[in-house]
């Protein structure tokens, strides 16, 4: 085993997408990287025979034993929101809790910790349809019904599928740093940083026009960095009135177009603060922030850390953080 093991948690029909996407970031070997990846294995939920969606038969090596070796433990879904899951798991995923271990869920996956009790008093989110489901079984958690992953610190959860991966992206570039989880996101041909608070879906679809409009302005800006925008300088690149790019930012990202802008800034500036050869008020210049005051603060709200401490924990990213 490497020095931080990911256990993922299989279980009587298995959600393989979830699955496949734990198994995409942390099973495969990626010596390229030039850092101590992690340890991966799987546990079974149950005894007998475990299926998957798709029709397949997983063999698993460990049983529930295994979550008590974990730094990390994945759950990708739970195949049953309204099915209490096996008591000798949720024992283990307190005990997991309890000592400290970080615990992830993919969509679904967040009734099993709910049930646990791990998640009381915390911020989580899940797919769109469970939303309500949660909310209304488990009164004392507040469920961000349209985020794509919330980080709570020890707990993260994801809303379904595709934005497990944008949390394990997220994990990755907690560990060892946004030029790391990059790579990664490069080599899965996904972009490379989605922030949790975006919206799960898009309430009003785009027309095709505006939303090629809208991308391509979103690419010229992260291309651009330092260039002074502002609300009217975007709106006026993509060729739409201020109103309209306020809207369609909103719908596509859940975000403003300012506030959009300066995480897009602070991710550029996470990248930069990972060369030591690049001084704070170089990262503030290239960024786009203008003064290391303006990095600081955004960065700190952001990141919750400074750009300082940023950079002596990743500008050498060979040891894992948790």
């Amino acid at each position: 085993m490497k020095s931080h093991l990911v256990v993922a948690l299989v279980y009587d029909q298995l959600c393989t997408f979830e699955f496949g996407c734990t198994v995409e970031l942390f099973a495969l070997h990626r010596p390229e990287l030039g850092v101590d990846w992690y340890g991966f294995a799987v546990c079974a939920a149950e005894t007998g025979k475990l299926r998957a969606a798709g029709g397949i038969t997983v063999e698993v090596p460990h049983d529930l034993e295994m979550l008590d070796k974990a730094d990390t433990i994945i759950i990708p879904g739970w195949r049953d929101a309204d099915e209490m899951p096996p008591t000798a798991l949720l024992e283990k995923i307190r005990n997991a809790h309890a000592r400290g271990t970080r615990i992830c869920s993919i969509c679904s996956g967040v009734f099993i910790l709910a049930a646990a009790g791990v998640l009381d008093g915390k911020t989580v989110t899940t797919h769109w349809r469970y939303a309500e489901k949660l909310l209304k079984r488990y009164p004392h958690i507040q469920v961000q019904t349209n985020a794509l992953y919330v980080d709570q610190g020890q707990i993260m959860t994801s809303a379904g599928s595709a934005a497990g991966l944008d949390m394990l992206l997220h994990l990755v570039r907690k560990d060892h740093g946004a030029k790391v989880a990059n790579l990664v996101a490069q080599r899965l041909v996904v972009p490379p940083h989605r922030e949790g608070g975006q919206a799960q879906f898009v309430p009003r679809p785009m027309p095709s026009d505006e939303h090629a409009r809208l991308a391509k302005l979103m690419d010229w800006i992260r291309a651009h960095p330092a260039l002074p925008h502002n609300l009217a300088s975007m709106a006026e690149k993509a060729a739409m009135s201020t109103r309209t790019l306020q809207r369609h930012f909103k719908d596509s990202t859940g975000l403003a177009p300012g506030e959009w802008l300066i995480r897009e800034r602070v991710a550029i500036a996470k990248e930069l603060l990972e060369s030591p050869s690049t001084s704070l008020p170089q990262v503030a210049e290239l960024a786009g922030f203008g003064s290391e005051e303006s990095l600081r603060r955004h960065f700190r709200r952001i990141v919750a850390n400074s750009p300082g401490n940023y950079r002596k924990q990743f500008s050498d990213a060979s040891a894992i953080h948790p």
